[in-house]
C-alpha cells in the first residue's frame, strides 16, 4: 500500500516539473529582428532573363533528364551505344552480340578479353573496350580517314566519327571496302543496317580523344 502512494507521489511530482518547465520556456520570439530590410542582397546565381516563367511548368515529371551531351565524345559513345543496346551493359542479343556497345567475342579478343561472362558483368571494362577498339580502328583507318574526310558519298559527308562508327558496327575491313569503292560496297549487317547508315547518323562528332593504336588493349 505504501509503494503504490508513493509511486503517485512521484508520478505527480514529475508531471508538475514538466508543465511548469513547458510554460516557463514559452516566451514570444520577436521576428523583426531577423528581418532583411534595407540589407543588400548577393546571389551566387544571376537572374537568367532568357528563361520562360512557364519552363519549369512544362518539363514532363514521367520522362527521364540527361544532360546535353553534343558533339562531344561522350556524346558519340553513348548515341553510338544507345542504337546498339539502348545503353544496357547486360543485354545479348539474338546473334550473341555482349552488352552496351554489342561486342562480338571475336573482336573482344583483339583488344585482350578472353571471358565474355567477365566483360558481360563489367561495365568499366566495356567503356575500356570501346575506347580500345575504337583506337584500333582509328589506326587501322587512319590513311583512309586522311583521304576521305570532309568529302561525300552517294551525298553524305564523310566524317571521322561516322567512319568510327561505322567500323564498330561492320569492321574496319568492310568500311575500307565501302569508302574505296566510293560508296559502291555498302556492307549490310543481320538487322538491315549499313555502314552508310552509320556514315550518316554519327557523323560530325568530336572524336580527336581517341588517338590511333594499333596495339590497343582493354586489359
Amino acid at each position: 500500500m505504501r509503494k503504490s502512494i508513493a509511486s503517485y507521489l512521484i508520478l505527480t511530482v514529475t508531471i508538475c516539473i514538466l508543465l511548469f518547465m513547458s510554460f516557463s520556456t514559452s516566451e514570444t520570439i520577436d521576428l523583426s529582428k531577423y528581418s532583411t530590410s534595407g540589407l543588400e542582397l548577393n546571389y551566387t546565381v544571376s537572374q537568367d532573363h532568357s528563361v520562360k516563367d512557364n519552363a519549369i511548368a512544362s518539363i514532363d515529371l514521367n520522362k527521364p533528364i540527361s544532360p546535353i551531351l553534343g558533339k562531344s565524345f561522350v556524346g558519340f559513345k553513348e548515341a553510338l551505344a544507345f542504337k546498339e543496346s539502348r545503353g544496357d551493359y547486360f543485354t545479348v542479343n539474338t546473334l550473341g552480340y555482349l552488352g552496351k556497345y554489342q561486342f562480338g567475342v571475336n573482336t573482344l579478343k583483339l583488344i585482350g578479353i578472353h571471358n565474355p561472362k567477365l566483360f558481360l558483368n563489367e561495365p568499366e571494362l566495356q567503356e575500356k573496350a570501346f575506347i580500345a577498339n575504337t583506337a584500333r580502328n582509328k589506326w587501322i583507318l587512319r590513311r583512309d580517314i586522311k583521304n576521305f574526310v570532309g568529302k561525300k558519298l552517294n551525298g553524305i559527308l564523310i566524317t571521322e566519327s561516322g567512319i568510327l562508327a561505322a567500323a564498330h558496327l561492320a569492321g574496319a575491313g568492310s568500311v575500307k571496302n565501302y569508302l574505296r569503292s566510293y560508296g559502291i560496297d555498302n556492307f549490310e549487317d543481320s538487322y538491315g543496317t549499313t555502314i552508310e547508315y552509320y556514315m550518316k547518323r554519327f557523323s560530325g562528332y568530336d572524336t580527336s580523344l581517341i588517338k590511333a593504336d594499333r596495339k590497343a588493349k582493354a586489359i
